[in-house]
């Protein structure tokens, strides 16, 4: 018997993924207990398998509610979008803590690392190299991911492919000149307080870049799919904002974590 309701909320009808996520995530952190202590990596690879499965599925229930089924009401959108707007905010206070680490480092150096900043024998990264290229990069994919949303907006769906893939192709770059970086790094995360700052801090960025253009990745495969048109794209528009929270946070590892940390 079909149900109907006379209420703009969204109902969530049972679903087995959230089981199907916390099985896979605790498959997951024991696996890597497991290869911390037993170099098996059997159980963490099953971690991973379960949880993509667990992603893909549960993406793919959403997308369908939300395109086809036309349960993503005026009032669900407003309630997504608060809920965007207070994950990039509890985002935000994620990275401040990281920052607050490395200025309480390096405004006070202690009498360990010489009492100097950049501690005694470490070379710092020249900010005129990667990194300024870097950062050229990821303002450019801003630009780019702007550029897809207004030309979504005015139905142009062309243009929206076109700036959309730009966008994810810079992101891809951007990963793959941090992790040359990451390579041919003069010091480890294991040099003092500056090495654990710097790359716990620009990881977890160079993170948060990959999650981002996996999200802007699913978008493109939508939109090529005309899940979105000129009034109803929240999903991209998520998309966007995460991708320029991901901009600024690197304007500021740039300016003091390169530039102004040498």
């Amino acid at each position: 018997m079909k149900m109907t309701h006379n209420h703009p909320f969204h109902l969530v009808d049972y679903s087995p993924w959230p089981l199907t996520g916390a099985i896979g995530i605790m498959t997951l952190v024991t696996g890597m207990v497991n290869w911390f202590h037993n170099f098996n990596m059997n159980l963490l690879i099953l971690g991973y398998f379960i949880i993509i499965l667990t992603m893909f599925q549960w993406w793919r229930d959403i997308c369908r509610e939300g395109t086809f089924q036309g349960k993503h009401t005026l009032l669900v959108t407003k309630g997504l979008r608060w809920g965007m707007i207070l994950f990039i905010i509890s985002e935000i206070f994620f990275f401040v803590s990281f920052f607050w680490a490395f200025f309480h480092s390096s405004l006070s150096p202690n009498i360990e690392i010489g009492s100097t900043w950049p501690p005694i024998n470490i070379t710092p990264f020249n900010p005129f190299h990667i990194p300024l290229l870097n950062t050229i990069i990821l303002i450019t994919s801003g630009i780019t991911v702007t550029w897809a949303h207004h030309a979504l907006m005015e139905s142009n769906f062309y243009q929206t492919t076109q700036s959309l893939f730009l966008t994810i192709f810079l992101g891809v770059y951007f990963t793959i000149l941090q992790a040359y970086e990451y390579i041919e790094a003069p010091f480890t995360i294991a040099d003092s307080i500056y090495g654990t700052t710097f790359f716990v801090t620009t990881g977890f960025h160079g993170l948060h870049v990959i999650i981002g253009t996996l999200f802007l990745s699913i978008c493109f495969i939508r939109h090529l799919k005309n899940h979105f048109s000129n009034n109803h794209h929240f999903g991209f528009e998520a998309a966007a904002w995460y991708w320029h929270f991901v901009d600024v946070v690197w304007l500021f590892l740039y300016i003091f974590m390169y530039w102004w940390a040498n």
